[in-house]
């Protein structure tokens, strides 16, 4: 079982830009709440409780002003700065101290998830002891994204970063599960062209053993990146249709860990009174009533 989660929230936010100039993208908001709430969601209902989140330089106070160490939610969090962006198996190598021989999950801080049976394929996949396990989804325009090639057996035969010709409409998602191995493999890649260290290098490491595998985001299910302001929009829009037309709330984090059991009436009273008189306070006074 992987009980340890890092979302990485570094990154400059340039296509968000004059936006990110103030504030961490993870930051701002998406429909109700800020960004970061709905990765640590997904760690949440995978009930991983040690995260660890990667900041930029500089915007680490920002963070701990909306999510200071977690026990409000009975779980704990941990930051770590970011100097400079090296690309996303970096998390793994700054993060050594945190992973220790744990096995590790993964999520990038401007990915979105939803999905009915989303919590049930969360659990799966973070049962894994080892090898590695990639979450897909299906998409129209495979050209535009990294794609997996996968057989019978739900694992992973080839990897192409935005091909030209088709190979797969299986999309690598911002949610991966990797085995304790990881470390080491990250630590062993060279940088690209583009000066950064790359996950699909990372995955290979694994594909090359036969060891990487597949979880799909099921049918109805959605993942949405958030990478620019027009994407922002579009989450913030889904958010808001599926909140106000089924009355409940989508990454609510007290809700989660309350029903999780690790946290009770009195932790969510005080987060009433941290939020303040707002509409997201009264959803959690409904939860308790």
């Amino acid at each position: 079982m992987i009980k340890k989660g890092i979302i990485l929230a570094g990154g400059m936010g340039s296509r968000m830009s004059p936006l990110t100039k103030a504030v961490n993208k993870q930051l701002l908001p998406i429909y109700d709440k800020p960004l970061i709430f709905y990765p640590l969601s997904i760690l949440m209902l995978s009930k991983i409780k040690d995260i660890l989140i990667i900041v930029n330089k500089g915007q680490l106070e920002q963070y701990k002003k909306i999510i200071p160490n977690g026990n409000n939610l009975g779980i704990k969090i941990t930051y770590k700065e970011q100097a400079t962006p090296k690309g996303l198996p970096d998390a793994f190598i700054l993060g050594e101290k945190f992973i220790g021989k744990n096995n590790v999950a993964l999520i990038l801080g401007d990915n979105f998830f939803y999905g009915q049976k989303l919590t049930q394929m969360l659990l799966e996949s973070s049962k894994l002891k080892n090898g590695a396990k990639v979450i897909l989804h299906k998409v129209l325009k495979p050209e535009q994204y990294g794609v997996a090639k996968v057989n019978k057996f739900k694992k992973i035969t080839s990897i192409k970063e935005k091909p030209k010709k088709f190979i797969s409409d299986s999309a690598i998602t911002g949610l991966y599960f990797f085995d304790k191995k990881v470390v080491k493999y990250a630590k062993s890649l060279k940088p690209s062209k583009r000066g950064e260290l790359e996950i699909t290098d990372l995955l290979r490491k694994y594909q090359s053993k036969n060891k990487l595998k597949a979880e799909y985001i099921g049918r109805g299910g959605a993942w949405l990146d958030t990478g620019s302001i027009e994407d922002f929009y579009k989450t913030s829009l889904f958010v808001s249709t599926i909140e106000n037309r089924q009355g409940f709330k989508i990454a609510c984090i007290e809700e989660i860990a309350y029903l999780n059991k690790w946290i009770n009436k009195n932790h969510i009273k005080k987060s009433i009174k941290f939020y303040g008189n707002c509409e997201y306070s009264n959803y959690l006074k409904k939860i308790i009533s």
